[in-house]
């Protein structure tokens, strides 16, 4: 007789935390005349595989292209839209998941930034939607104990994404989930700190008001979001002060700051010195090293 015996090895891929993750839904589209291609904002993350077709992810700040076996995951709170071609209708299988939000780690995906990530699969990608489509079968059939297999597929999909991808995805329970409004908040900050931002802004971007905002995101990340606005701004200052040439009086307007002495002053008060002392100190640690 002969016999084959394999033995688990400790796990190289993080598991799915199952106590964070829950599937909410799933639904295949198809487009048609009656598509609807409005910027929206769910919840949940979701999970697109394109089945057909091609089009494009479109958001609040950028289009990218999207064609068959790409996946893209949307966090939640982040606004956008899929829009199919006219020649090769987009069709795709799409989850809802609750506690869920992904991160590309390729320095080549731009989009993970923003929120999202595309991830193409030219291989690898048909196991991914066989799992997909045995769910499908379990919410259409409903027999008892679909509850659990669907959930048991979610976890085969996600680390499915993560072994053939370079993406990591965090689990976060929803006893410490970041509010959705100060999630958007904080990303439109990152996103857009050169700009000249307001409370009003950000309030409009998350879609509540800015007394809200205000408690909730102090809350939060113990700042305030001015505060967290105008620590991006220094910390980016760190790097033109260090790294170009440029005067003070242009890093201050490329920035967003209204003056150079408010520059100058929002920068000794976060960083002790300033932002002269601070470039002379880059100067003189770079000529000691040479």
């Amino acid at each position: 007789m002969s016999t084959n015996r394999y033995v688990l090895d400790p796990p190289a891929v993080t598991p799915v935390d199952r106590s964070a993750t829950k599937l909410l839904y799933l639904s295949i589209a198809r487009y048609s005349a009656e598509w609807n291609s409005t910027l929206h904002t769910h919840p949940c993350a979701e999970v697109f595989f394109v089945t057909g077709g091609s089009g494009h992810l479109r958001t609040n700040n950028k289009t990218v292209p999207i064609s068959m076996n790409d996946v893209i995951i949307v966090n939640s709170g982040i606004e956008h839209t899929e829009v199919s071609s006219e020649n090769r209708p987009l069709e795709y299988i799409v989850m809802g998941v609750d506690g869920l939000e992904a991160v590309s780690n390729d320095e080549r995906n731009e989009e993970s930034g923003n929120g999202y990530s595309v991830i193409p699969f030219r291989t690898g990608g048909e196991q991914i939607l066989f799992y997909l489509r045995c769910m499908l079968t379990e919410m259409e059939n409903k027999h008892p104990g679909y509850h659990t297999i669907c959930q048991d597929l979610l976890e085969v999909v996600l680390l499915l994404l993560m072994r053939h991808s370079r993406f990591t995805v965090t689990f976060v329970p929803a006893a410490h989930r970041s509010s959705r409004e100060c999630s958007i908040a904080r990303r439109y900050i990152e996103n857009h700190f050169k700009e000249n931002i307001t409370l009003d802004d950000l309030a409009a971007a998350a879609h509540v008001s800015k007394y809200y905002l205000a408690h909730t995101f102090s809350r939060e990340y113990g700042v305030s979001p001015i505060s967290y606005l105008l620590s991006c701004r220094i910390q980016e200052s760190l790097y033109l002060l260090s790294k170009t040439q440029m005067p003070l009086s242009q890093i201050s307007a490329t920035l967003g700051f209204s003056s150079p002495s408010y520059f100058s002053q929002s920068f000794r008060r976060l960083q002790g010195i300033s932002p002269m002392e601070y470039r002379r100190q880059c100067r003189e640690d770079a000529r000691a090293g040479s």
